[in-house]
């Protein structure tokens, strides 16, 4: 795969010409990004024969992977931050290539991450890569391998071309993403420019199904313009971190997002929560107090459990959405606000106003852009992306070294029906990573099925015989993923009903799932009418 070069006199080894020229071909090809960059991978790893392989994108204080090879998959789902992780560190400050010595005391951050290896990574060779742009970094390339050696051939000159043309791919791809951001900015007659960088831990949606993907360009559409926004889903989809990504996508991203639940709002004090009152409007006003409209002035109000909110208030709430005024309980004037509404629910709000719980006005008026947040056990492929990203979340927060899951774990999660969806996954993991930090001793920390605790999960010895022969987890050949998820929940649903004497109450209980969650999950199960 090399040839012999000469450079400056010294002998080194060289990049096969139709490796490089492939790679320059596959930058302005049409591939989509991630096959590009999984092409990329491919090359680096045929010609330096090194184990693992990832291309990171930089992030100011993080890097997060956008293509792996010979890496667990769960790694993709992880988020690095520098001061977490001193080689990635020392290669983001670097500006050039960075080879790390076989006995460096700096923690490998794939240290237990690479499969069939043990749980840890004795010495090796490290090499990152920095990439640039315009003498701006924009990410990295990491190689590793188990031969302390194996890198020693290579000389830092092709190793710089190499960072050079992989550079000019990720900046490529990133400027089309740009260019893909503006035009849709454009459409919606909003000339305000966000860097590619805007984004953070905290509002980042980690997905790649092609449920996602939608969802995420549902967002950066409503996201630029001024419209009331209704998302809808089940519970622990992540609905409130959607909120926060259209506000902070819009042009009121430098205002307030105000957050206010619906649900957890006593009717004696909703009004004044909402609207505000004047001191002495009523007992115990002993202060003029602003209400959430005249906070978000200018921002955006998140109203969550927008179905909870009682009728009378409904009415209040439209005439704001209507006119832009509100009225402070005890007030006789008026207030002018400018506030978007995002509104969130899990309930079926067409439903609710059939049933005369929801004002109709109201509905329509939220749902100018309605938005579905897909439940978890929908969204193929994500779930090994969200536990690495929960791993190295926890990791972080136990003050872990490593922490990794072991593969019969990742099976157990992508074979679980996750009634609680995200929220449920993210408080499984936390959970799962204290019980396995108690059990393991220094070093790599492994999650193990038996750290978990989940409904109808199974143990680490029984894993394996459980989904292969279990009536409710089966393998049923000819069917669709969909049709084979469909139908382990109907099972199962129908297994916990008949232990718990038909009652519903009782089974949402045992399943930890919402009752109304429930109910509409049977009905489209067909096992209600």
């Amino acid at each position: 795969m090399f040839a012999q070069s000469q450079i400056t006199g010294d002998t080194v080894m060289a990049l096969n010409q139709s490796d490089l020229t492939r790679i320059a071909l596959d930058i302005t090809s049409g591939l989509a990004n991630r096959d590009r960059f999984s092409r990329l991978l491919d090359t680096i790893r045929q010609n330096l024969h090194c184990d693992a392989a990832a291309l990171l994108s930089y992030h100011g204080e993080y890097f997060s992977p956008l293509a792996i090879k010979g890496l667990h998959d769960d790694v993709l789902g992880r988020r690095f931050v520098l001061n977490e992780h001193p080689r990635l560190e020392a290669v983001a400050r670097a500006g050039d290539i960075v080879r790390f010595p076989a006995d460096s005391d700096l923690d490998d951050p794939y240290d237990g991450l690479i499969p069939n290896q043990g749980d840890e990574l004795k010495v090796h060779a490290c090499i990152g890569l920095p990439l640039f742009a315009n003498e701006r970094l924009i990410g990295a390339i990491t190689i590793d391998s188990f031969n302390p050696k194996r890198f020693d051939q290579f000389s830092d000159f092709e190793l710089r071309s190499l960072s050079a043309i992989a550079a000019v791919s990720l900046n490529n791809a990133l400027m089309m993403e740009k260019l893909e951001q503006r035009a849709i900015k454009d459409q919606s007659n909003n000339a305000a420019v966000s860097s590619l960088n805007e984004h953070n831990q905290d509002s980042e949606m980690i997905g790649q199904s092609q449920l996602m993907r939608n969802l995420l360009q549902e967002i950066a559409v409503v996201a630029h313009s001024d419209l009331n926004v209704l998302i809808t889903g089940e519970t622990g989809t992540g609905k409130e971190l959607v909120a926060r990504s259209i506000h902070q996508k819009s042009r009121r991203a430098e205002q307030p997002l105000i957050y206010l639940n619906c649900a957890a709002l006593p009717e004696s004090v909703a009004e004044s929560e909402l609207f505000g009152h004047v001191k002495g409007a009523f007992t115990g006003a002993i202060s003029h107090r602003s209400g959430k409209f005249e906070m978000a002035d200018k921002g955006t109000l998140f109203l969550d459990e927008i179905g909870e909110l009682p009728l009378a208030l409904q009415a209040k709430l439209l005439r704001v959405l209507q006119y832009g005024d509100i009225q402070k309980i005890g007030d006789d004037r008026s207030l002018q606000v400018d506030v978007r509404i995002i509104a969130a629910t899990n309930k079926d709000l067409k439903t609710e106003v059939i049933e005369g719980r929801f004002r109709p006005d109201l509905y329509h008026r939220l749902s100018v852009f309605p938005v579905q947040v897909p439940s978890l056990r929908e969204r193929e492929g994500d779930i090994t992306l969200l536990s690495g990203f929960f791993i190295e979340r926890y990791r972080q927060k136990l003050g872990l070294k490593h922490l990794k899951l072991a593969p019969s774990s990742l099976v157990l999660l992508n074979h679980y029906v996750w009634p609680g969806n995200v929220r449920e996954l993210d408080h499984a993991i936390h959970r799962a990573a204290i019980i396995a930090q108690a059990h393991s001793g220094e070093g790599l920390c492994t999650i193990k099925p038996q750290h978990f605790e989940l409904s109808g999960a199974t143990t680490d010895a029984q894993q394996s015989t459980h989904i292969t022969n279990s009536s409710a987890m089966k393998v049923i050949k000819g069917l669709s993923l969909k049709q084979a998820v469909d139908e382990f929940q109907s099972d199962y649903i129908k297994q916990v009903l008949d232990e718990n004497n038909n009652n519903w109450a009782a089974t949402a209980r045992y399943l930890k799932l919402d009752p109304g969650n429930l109910h509409r999950l049977a009905k489209r199960l067909e096992l209600k009418g």
